[in-house]
């Protein structure tokens, strides 16, 4: 028999073993999902991005749109009015939600630490976290003054009003004030800092000294976990793979989708806040470590909600347990993909 005859008969049983397959397991249509993320593609949402360049959320049977969010972007809102399925929210913004009677429901969390930094210079004499008190001016956000320097202010001696200026997501301010300090997110303004001042920051992560929101969460409408826990179940194990994934994998593709969608992140940008994220244990620490990333706990809605109720930014009789769903997480989904 010549070679010609053999490639034919190959390609007769491959023809026939597809018919068999495609007969075996009639086509079907994957559930089709809206994800709306917090603000525009970057590292911080790569284990997402991952799941949807990979082929995970396929393989759980879902087409996963994520838009993302970013100046103007309304997505917490979309989820409300059903025109988003799934939302990367915040648990402090869950739980004052919870207190306005707002239905949405946390099952997941991807940030067992909060990445919120605060930035100080390095030849500014501040070398712990009760250091940044003696310092005249700390730059932040009205939403970070209203939450985690409220906090702050309760834990340690010496932090005052007086030293909040609004933070316009600019360095310049900081670099040419070597008596202040800047917040920021562990995976993107010490980046920024080092390349404008050719040093790395003082980097203190407000996580490390003791302040534990979770951050990153999955949030849904309560009635889609209702009619559809399934769908909720395999978004939660489908993003909790793509996060192994990305982390410990492959991550290639999923940095060129975030590059597409984000055109202004660069490569050196996503480097670091990979680094930054398995230096601090950003994603996989903590609960994760032994229960999966993801993980979600009571204990850690418990904590917050005693801090906020002792800052009088929540009442102490809002029934803080419709904030969250622990029965999607901490089932070990994902462990083996670790290596």
């Amino acid at each position: 028999m010549n070679a010609h005859s053999n490639s034919g008969n190959a390609a007769m049983v491959a023809l026939v073993a597809i018919t068999a397959i495609s007969v075996a397991s009639p086509a079907y249509s994957l559930d089709k999902v809206r994800f709306g993320t917090d603000w525009l593609a970057e590292a911080d949402h790569g284990g997402f991005y991952q799941a949807v360049a990979d082929g995970t959320y396929a393989r759980y049977g879902l087409d996963v749109e994520i838009l993302q969010g970013g100046p103007g972007a309304q997505n917490r809102a979309l989820l409300l009015t059903s025109r988003l399925d799934f939302y990367l929210g915040t648990q402090q913004e869950q739980l004052i939600g919870i207190e306005q009677g707002i239905p949405l429901v946390d099952v997941a969390a991807f940030y067992q630490k909060n990445a919120q930094v605060i930035l100080a210079h390095p030849d500014s004499g501040i070398e712990k976290f009760e250091d940044l008190a003696k310092l005249e001016t700390i730059f932040m956000t009205q939403g970070g003054f209203g939450a985690y320097f409220e906090w702050m202010k309760a834990n340690f001696d010496g932090f005052r009003d007086e030293q909040f200026r609004p933070y316009n997501f600019s360095p310049a301010p900081f670099l040419a004030n070597k008596q202040s300090a800047q917040q920021g997110l562990i995976t993107s303004e010490p980046y920024e800092v080092q390349k404008q001042a050719g040093t790395e920051p003082k980097i203190f992560l407000l996580a490390d000294s003791g302040y534990k929101p979770y951050a990153t969460t999955i949030t849904v409408q309560q009635n889609l976990i209702d009619t559809n826990p399934d769908l909720v179940q395999r978004f939660v194990n489908a993003s909790i793979e793509g996060w192994y994934n990305y982390l410990y994998g492959d991550n290639a593709a999923a940095n060129a989708l975030i590059k597409t969608t984000n055109p202004e992140m660069t490569d050196g940008q996503i480097e670091y806040a990979i680094a930054k994220m398995k230096q601090y244990g950003i994603v996989d620490s903590g609960d994760a470590l032994d229960k999966g990333i993801g993980c979600l706990t009571a204990e850690r809605y418990k904590w917050l909600v005693d801090e906020l109720v002792k800052v009088k930014l929540l009442k102490a009789d809002t029934d803080y347990t419709k904030a969250f769903d622990t029965r999607f997480s901490c089932k070990g989904v994902g462990l083996n993909l670790k290596g």
